[in-house]
């Protein structure tokens, strides 16, 4: 089941944070869900070039979340925000005593990689603790721009 929480919808360049929120449950296509909700929103903020690393770390931290992170009913939230320098995706789960480590996996392994394509896809990311009880982990992708007196400018990478 996927909960949403109603925000407004103002463009994410004017300044103020924009945010959109689902909560989801351990079921087969929440990861799907997510992924598909956090691409959609990525290109209807206008960041397509995005969409494709936002939709694949928003499956990589739902799937961690719901095979390490969660507990019978509880909710996994999915959180994903825009202000005019940076897109952030946070996806909380009730489990703070599972904190997520990235290692290096050998070509045999089937699992392990996860972490190391977000560290690869976006700018940055990390865990923090949830409001309440459990986790946030999140990535971050910088959107080129920054506040200089008010104005917005590019940021150029070094």
């Amino acid at each position: 089941m996927l909960l949403v929480t109603p925000v407004p919808a103002p463009l994410p360049r004017s300044g103020q944070p924009v945010t959109r929120q689902g909560r989801h449950e351990r079921l087969p296509d929440s990861v799907t869900l997510a992924r598909h909700r956090t691409a959609r929103l990525a290109t209807a903020w206008a960041y397509p070039h995005l969409a494709g690393d936002v939709a694949l770390v928003t499956s990589e931290l739902m799937t961690n979340a719901l095979l390490h992170g969660s507990l019978r009913g509880r909710l996994i939230r999915v959180r994903i925000s825009t202000t005019a320098a940076t897109l952030r995706l946070e996806v909380s789960d009730p489990r703070s005593e599972r904190l997520p480590c990235a290692r290096e996996a050998t070509g045999d392994d089937r699992f392990g990689r996860g972490l190391l394509l977000v560290g690869a896809l976006a700018d940055d990311w990390g865990v923090g603790p949830r409001v309440g009880v459990g986790k946030t982990v999140w990535a971050e992708w910088s959107l080129g721009l920054t506040r200089c007196g008010g104005d917005l400018h590019t940021r150029t990478r070094k």
